[in-house]
């Protein structure tokens, strides 16, 4: 049973990732693989409006992804692209990546063999990935200035088009522990978590949605300002 608590502390979760920034004219526009093909469809909605000359795909297949996207996420994503009506030269591939830093670090490598120049780049994951995926961009790549994007929508929609409200709440809540713990690690940069989206977090844990949690630990993890 998911009780109103519950529901409240993933809101703050959801709130939390989400960026809020304009998206606005880039070098590229990266769409990080996953199973929400709604990925693909922003990133084409934002072809659409000019925001970029060039897209690339990236990513291979994960447990959530190996049977319903089996030729690699990356693969799917180029292909809803196209029959959305995007050129196909207009679109790179990158088909190996198996977590958001190698979509990073493989994105890039393949750009730079194509002698492709960035200075800027959309990024666009799912609406909860939002503040994980441009934490980690501007970790690895530095240079470039990222700008994060996903689909507008509120946590009941997103819940809606997932249906499965309780799978929604654990990837919630393995995505703030990676924002907790992979800093320290080197990952990613370190961005300030407010003390009741941590607390949220931590009541998320003690309630069971653990099952997107990585193995560096399940209890206790650095508030804000530590």
């Amino acid at each position: 049973m998911i009780s109103v608590r519950d529901w409240e502390d993933t809101q703050l979760l959801w709130d939390y990732q989400q960026m809020h920034h304009e998206p606005r004219s880039c070098s590229v526009g990266i769409g990080l693989g996953s199973h929400d093909l709604g990925v693909a469809d922003r990133t084409v909605e934002l072809f659409r409006r000019g925001m970029m000359p060039l897209i690339v795909f990236t990513g291979a297949t994960s447990r959530t992804t190996q049977e319903r996207m089996p030729r690699g996420e990356a693969e799917h994503y180029r292909d809803r692209a196209v029959e959305l009506g995007v050129p196909p030269d207009a679109i790179l591939v990158e088909p190996h990546a198996r977590n958001t830093g190698q979509n990073i670090t493989l994105s890039r490598l393949l750009l730079e063999e194509r002698g492709i120049e960035v200075s800027s780049a959309l990024l666009i994951s799912k609406p909860y990935e939002e503040r994980r995926a441009y934490a980690t961009a501007r970790k690895l790549w530095p240079e470039v200035d990222f700008v994060s994007a996903s689909t507008p929508m509120t946590l009941p929609e997103y819940i809606d088009s997932i249906q499965d409200p309780r799978l929604v709440i654990d990837m919630l809540v393995g995505s703030l522990q990676r924002l907790l713990i992979y800093p320290k690690q080197g990952f990613t940069i370190s961005q300030e978590v407010p003390d009741d989206v941590t607390r949220a977090y931590e009541r998320l844990v003690s309630r069971g949605f653990t099952s997107r949690l990585v193995s560096a630990g399940v209890g206790s993890f650095p508030r804000s300002g530590t």
